[in-house]
């Protein structure tokens, strides 16, 4: 069973409710790519007229997690994910509909195959980049995965 945004956006409104509530939705999901989008929306203001920056998080977040689950679900294997540390850049006020894309599921493949074949934990970092209808980029975001095989009991 591929892994679609409408599964995913189901996911969300069942296990990520706050991202759920504040507008954000997997729009594509592909093997390499994924994209989400958030639209600034009085639920996910900050008092700056403009969408708070956690909101934003989560969109681009999701955009690389969800390739991260894909793959996890494509592998045949138990696999644990979890973000370790991430870092943000901000160059324009987040108005309107804004889209996240990451296009890094290679990295991912990689990544996956190394724990398989080695039984060690990896880490990777994924970039996930917002841009508003414009086409300006509002913000980049890069989140640092980990990956590890759960041991069978």
């Amino acid at each position: 069973m591929k892994l679609t945004a409408s599964k995913l956006n189901n996911f969300a409104m069942i296990k990520l409710p706050s991202a759920w509530m504040c507008g954000v939705r997997v729009n594509q999901i592909n093997d390499v790519k994924c994209t989400t989008t958030v639209r600034h929306r009085w639920m996910n203001q900050n008092p700056f007229n403009s969408m708070f920056w956690a909101v934003q998080g989560m969109a681009a977040e999701l955009s690389t997690g969800a390739l991260v689950i894909g793959k996890i679900k494509e592998s045949n294997h138990r696999i644990s994910m979890l973000v370790a540390q991430n870092k943000a850049v901000f160059t324009k006020k987040a108005k309107g509909k804004i889209t996240f894309e990451c296009e890094q599921g290679v990295v991912v493949d990689n990544a996956i195959v190394k724990a398989i074949s080695s039984g060690e934990g990896q880490t990777f970092w994924m970039q996930s980049t917002g841009k508003d209808s414009q086409g300006d980029v509002v913000s980049v975001f890069d989140f640092e995965w980990t990956i590890k095989l759960k041991s069978s009991l």
